[in-house]
């Protein structure tokens, strides 16, 4: 067990960052030989179990209370966003038996009990804890350890606790697995970043009404921070609408569990054939779309969508699916809607198979906001360089500033710091800079003054933007900081280098194609 008066000085559980990641530690310790991929669902699905335990046995002690005739009423608990969870289910009755030899077939009954009685989470709960190849003594050890989270908390309290334990652990596997693990988190620092500059939250003024949409959620870190951005700023969790889609089954279960550990009601579908060939919500759109889609993937099926009214700006290569997802999102954007979306550095420059010219289409249709290109090191699944699209579908609202023929550029390579040998991370202050000046260009209330700040910040006109062929990268546009060259780390300095010679790579390809296309209208006389 965690000792509570070890976590800070609060001496509450969960009182800061510490606890998590001593718990965490705890819980690895236990998992001995198992993968990584493997306890993940172990440990998760009794972190939810707690949860939602919790949220009933404190809902059905108030109501004991309150109105003893509803204490055993499931509608009841459903009009509060809470669970029913039967007798033989609930967390004080797994811990009394939580070190006999038949745990794990316990768990496993009292997961379909909660499944069988509450429609929303069939399917989703994990089932798996009686296999031979789970220690018993293991799974015991475990749920004493879970037991001591949010011990003696507030109901309010508790659910923050849980779902922040929850969010930390999510985290922490998707870092012990790897690649694979970065395909169902996106890290927080980077998902702060699109949340702070979109800013979810409904405004009518604006005709905005709060209708956020993933078309490949992961586990739901986009929703978490949306509705963590909204409380903060004075909204109540329910006043945005929440969609999603996620075609891998696995991860569509982590998803539905994380928001239902925050309290989140959440739209979240699952195929296993994808947003492309099968969007779930062919009729949504949003307000504010959230996305970190797979990098560069060549086998999307493009070849069998090579009508699709979606590519209102070109067909994307069936070699890579990078536009697809920027037309998709496009095409789910409400008529003052905005985006943020992760992808590789290569989108920004490309001109194979047609990417070029997509990327050309979509600035002279004004729909690309505000790129900005990240430090490397931030993502557990690859080393690609990673930037950032913002997208607008009505850039002269009459509330913010017109800002037509104008893109923002953003060059934040240099933000951030080692959180260990191989990871790196965004500061609030890091964020804060970004997002500030986002806000301030967009001419938000209370945001200040834009300025162009050399090295870091440029708003480019579309002039600016054709002479450099339409290549986006921020680079290209905010100059050189005033700095001596010397200060700025090697690697830094290389992939600066490497970035610039990749763009007169590209500018070298195009002239050379006027070129050709010039020379073949010459007509030489003999």
């Amino acid at each position: 067990m965690v000792d509570e008066k070890s976590n800070g000085a609060s001496g509450r559980n969960g009182g800061d960052l510490g606890f998590e990641a001593e718990l965490f530690k705890a819980a690895d310790k236990l998992r001995g030989n198992m993968e990584p991929s493997d306890y993940k669902h172990v440990a998760l699905g009794l972190i939810f179990l707690k949860h939602i335990s919790d949220s009933f046995e404190a809902k059905h002690a108030a109501l004991l209370a309150e109105y003893p005739d509803g204490a055993e009423d499931p509608d009841e608990y459903a009009a509060d966003n809470c669970f029913w969870v039967p007798r033989e289910a609930r967390w004080s009755h797994l811990k009394a038996k939580a070190r006999q030899p038949g745990i794990g077939k316990l768990i496993d009954e009292a997961m379909l009990a909660i499944e069988k009685i509450n429609p929303r989470l069939r399917g989703v709960l994990p089932k798996e804890y009686a296999r031979p190849a789970l220690n018993a003594v293991m799974l015991g050890e475990l749920i004493d350890l879970i037991s001591g989270i949010a011990l003696g908390e507030t109901q309010d309290r508790a659910r923050d606790v849980l779902g922040r334990v929850y969010e930390y652990f999510l985290g922490q596997f998707a870092g012990s697995e790897g690649k694979r693990g970065g395909e169902f988190y996106t890290p927080r620092s980077v998902v702060r970043v699109l949340v702070e500059m979109l800013e979810p939250f409904p405004d009518p003024a604006r005709k905005v009404q709060g209708r956020v949409y993933d078309p490949c959620c992961g586990s739901g870190g986009m929703f978490v921070q949306a509705e963590r951005f909204l409380t903060a700023h004075g909204g109540r969790i329910g006043e945005l609408a929440i969609y999603g889609q996620e075609s891998n089954y696995v991860t569509w279960r982590l998803c539905k569990m994380n928001l239902a550990v925050r309290g989140i009601d959440a739209d979240i579908r699952w195929n296993n054939e994808g947003s492309f060939h099968k969007d779930e919500l062919p009729d949504l759109r949003a307000d504010f779309i959230l996305a970190n889609p797979p990098f560069n993937i060549s086998d999307w099926g493009g070849d069998r969508l090579r009508e699709d009214a979606r590519w209102t700006h070109g067909a994307p290569p069936a070699g890579n699916a990078n536009f697809a997802w920027l037309q998709h999102i496009l095409h789910h954007l409400g008529p003052n809607g905005t985006a943020g979306v992760v992808l590789a550095n290569g989108s920004m420059s490309s001109s194979q198979s047609g990417e070029g010219d997509i990327r050309t289409a979509m600035v002279k249709a004004d729909v690309v906001d505000c790129m900005i290109a990240l430090p490397g090191q931030l993502f557990y699944s690859t080393q690609i360089p990673a930037c950032l699209w913002f997208l607008a579908k009505n850039k002269h609202d009459g509330y913010l500033r017109d800002r037509r023929g104008e893109i923002l550029f953003i060059d934040a390579r240099k933000l951030g710091h080692l959180v260990d040998r191989t990871r790196r991370e965004l500061s609030d202050e890091d964020i804060d800079q970004i997002a500030n000046a986002y806000h301030a260009w967009r001419g938000e209330m209370d945001a200040g003054t834009y300025a162009d700040v050399p090295g870091f910040c440029k708003a480019a006109t579309a002039p600016e933007i054709a002479g450099h062929g339409y290549v986006l990268t921020p680079g290209r546009y905010v100059g050189a900081a005033a700095v001596e060259e010397d200060e700025t780390p090697f690697v830094e300095r290389f992939a600066a280098l490497q970035d610039r010679l990749e763009g007169q790579f590209d500018e070298a390809a195009r002239l050379t194609e006027v070129i050709r296309k010039k020379m073949t209208g010459v007509v030489v006389d003999g």
